[in-house]
């Protein structure tokens, strides 16, 4: 490395670092509703049926796709 290689450096990030940064306003709250026990039956009946049923259908149905006909 040469002794300009810093200089080039803080040259090139010097006018990032300047620049201002904008926050993200989170904020949590209590939620304004308890969940009932039908949302949470549709919550994971819906990801039972979007996730797990393919991917069973597909390790179950392995065989066929692995065989060469």
């Amino acid at each position: 490395m040469s002794i300009l290689t810093p200089l080039l450096l803080r040259g090139l990030t010097g006018s990032a670092r300047r620049l201002p940064v904008p926050r993200a306003q989170v904020h949590s709250r209590p939620a304004r509703e308890q969940l009932r026990t039908m949302d949470i039956a549709i919550g994971l009946t819906s990801c039972f049926l979007c996730f797990l049923l393919p991917s069973g259908w597909v390790l179950s149905h392995m065989d066929s796709y692995t065989k060469r006909e």
